[in-house]
């Protein structure tokens, strides 16, 4: 289980009358904080903690600086903070996949999650969203169920990669309305639209700060948002929870984390630091206009992002049992 380790110090009182004069300790931070983004820039999280950093900054008195290291399906840049010096000037942009399916999937991992990383707290959640062509045959999520139901195997969705958060949902999508659908793995987050356009392809399962804008120009039609409730910018639009899936599926988080044996104090600062973030309102204007969902108080907390994180795990793990992936 992730833990949040806190130290307290006991000062022994000198055996005499004058007091000793100390060194006052300076209040940490005393140079610029680096958050570790393991994706490439313009991605999710990138946009997402770039939009917070200038929050961040005021409430702490220095820099952030926004540090990109990719590689390894986020394994690079996490394993880089895991292996910095735990004092609170190097964090992780961390989500589902360096810190949930990677473990799950990946025989050999550099790092333990769960060992290695303290949460700080939640900042940002993405929804998984069900996108179509809209002029193809299925224009609404009850007859896509009906059309998978009827054409067992031939009604395919597209991901941004097997073993994916995007994958796992059409696994949990199919164990959930009892249908077959075949899954089809791209490179990257929207790679499947142009088969979608062509009819090559039914649909896929992608982020909705990418699927939103192609929504809004008419290009393709969410009809399912992977939440246990629909979606404030899109309250039109059915969740997968109400044909089965639980919860809805999984949500893609974007949240800090610190290297083990960090001490209290820059823990504190920073989750208070992104608490304000997430309370501001031009961040949650920006934020909130991309799709996304803000972190609620609790979650802002270690132990509300320790619990989110549990609890993707679990639908993570048995989403990879239903599709019958093995760590390789």
């Amino acid at each position: 289980m992730f833990t949040r380790r806190a130290a307290l110090g006991l000062l022994a009182v000198p055996a005499i009358s004058v007091p000793l004069a100390h060194p006052a300790r300076a209040a940490w931070p005393e140079r610029p904080v680096r958050l570790v983004v393991p994706f490439g820039a313009g991605g999710n999280l990138d946009t997402l903690m770039r939009i917070a950093a200038p929050v961040l900054s005021a409430q702490l008195g220095q820099p952030v600086v926004i540090e990109n290291r990719v590689g390894a399906g986020g394994n690079v840049g996490t394993e880089a903070v895991v292996r910095s010096a735990p004092d609170g000037y190097t964090l992780l942009v961390g989500a589902n996949g360096s810190i949930v399916t990677n473990p799950l999937l990946m025989a050999r991992m550099p790092y333990d999650a769960q060992r290695d990383l303290l949460p700080i707290g939640l900042g940002f959640r993405t929804p998984n969203v069900l996108v179509v062509n809209p002029k193809g045959p299925a224009p609404n999520l009850a007859e896509f169920v009906a059309l998978a139901k009827a054409r067992p195997g031939q009604v395919s969705l597209g991901s941004a990669g097997t073993g994916t958060t995007n994958h796992l949902i059409i696994e949990l999508l199919a164990a959930a309305t009892g249908t077959q659908l075949t899954h089809v793995p791209y490179r990257a987050s929207g790679g499947g639209t142009a088969d979608i356009l062509s009819g090559r392809l039914t649909g896929s399962i992608d982020q909705v700060t990418t699927a939103l804008p192609q929504h809004r120009a008419g290009e393709l039609r969410i009809i399912g948002v992977g939440l246990d409730r629909r979606l404030p910018q899109l309250p039109e639009v059915p969740t997968l929870a109400e044909v089965g899936v639980e919860g809805g599926g999984l949500v893609s988080f974007v949240g800090l984390f610190a290297p083990a044996g960090t001490p209290a104090e820059p823990l504190a600062r920073m989750q208070s630091a992104l608490a304000a973030a997430v309370a501001d309102p031009g961040v949650r204007d920006r934020v909130e206009g991309l799709g996304n969902l803000m972190a609620t108080p609790e979650q802002g907390t270690p132990e509300g992002f320790i619990a989110l994180i549990a609890q993707e795990r679990e639908r993570s793990r048995r989403a990879i049992q239903l599709a019958g992936l093995k760590p390789e």
